[in-house]
């Protein structure tokens, strides 16, 4: 693959809700993160399964893509254009709607990034020693313009240093959304696909196909997502569990023989 280009953005909000903002020591924020990983390993069922989209995605000659790219800008009713570059490639927008349940991580020494902060882009220095979580605005709504070889990955990468997030973009994923005969099918990109290739074979309408960006629950922990500070703390968190465990199972066992034992006096001999 080429060199990785940065996509540049536009940013719109479409919540008004404010996003919730708390202070956290490094073990408390990992204390969340080991347990929102350890519960993702219960195989229980899910109330809304993500379904494949399955639609056909043909590889186009230069011909067919410059056709796609006027039939696409004659059926929208904005601004937001595709245009055609000489090397052959094409940028344009893709809108991505955040579907994040869990607090992100930004350095603690930094306020939570406001839109202006995002369109600024990251400041100075990547030395992270303490890390403070907040809650994304929910449903929040970006327009992103980005390149036809922008890969998935690259867009979550950008998004993250946008906002100054410090997790790993391993644990975050892109899905493709479509409504189909009143269903919702999701499937989740891999990282060398490009999103702006699906919108423009898709076309413009949001039904056919969207974008969200969710977090990365594959059913299975991606321990290698995770620094060596927070493995070390999680299995910290795991030896308390376990001790407390431990003196639960003997509490109810030294319970349940001081009652037999109770019931052995009480009973009359013969």
């Amino acid at each position: 693959m080429g060199e990785a280009e940065t996509p540049s953005f536009e940013m719109t909000w479409s919540s008004t809700t404010s996003s919730g903002y708390c202070s956290q020591e490094d073990s408390d924020s990992e204390l969340e993160q080991y347990f929102t990983a350890r519960t993702s390993l219960a195989r229980r069922p899910r109330r809304d399964q993500d379904e494949p989209v399955e639609w056909e995605k043909p590889d186009l000659s230069q011909a067919e893509i410059e056709q796609k790219i006027k039939e696409y800008n004659g059926q929208i009713n904005s601004n937001l254009f595709m245009s055609l570059n000489k090397d052959g490639s094409y940028t344009g927008f893709i809108k991505v709607q955040l579907k994040l349940v869990r607090p992100v991580s930004v350095p603690s020494n930094k306020k939570p990034p406001t839109l202006q902060d995002a369109r600024r882009g990251p400041g100075r220095g990547t030395s992270v020693k303490r890390r403070t979580s907040f809650y994304l605005p929910k449903d929040a709504v970006k327009h992103l313009h980005v390149l036809s070889r922008t890969r998935a990955h690259e867009v979550i990468e950008a998004l993250l240093r946008k906002f100054l997030v410090v997790d790993d973009p391993r644990k975050f994923a892109l899905f493709e959304r479509a409504e189909r005969h009143g269903q919702v099918y999701l499937r989740k990109l891999s990282d060398d696909e490009q999103p702006l290739r699906l919108r423009l074979l898709a076309g413009p309408s949001e039904k056919t196909l969207s974008f969200v960006l969710k977090e990365n629950d594959s059913g299975e922990v991606n321990w290698d997502a995770f620094s060596m500070p927070e493995l070390h703390n999680f299995l910290r968190i795991l030896q308390r569990e376990e001790e407390e465990h431990l003196r639960q199972i003997l509490q109810k066992y030294s319970y349940c023989r001081q009652k037999i034992q109770e019931a052995l006096h009480a009973c009359p001999l013969g």
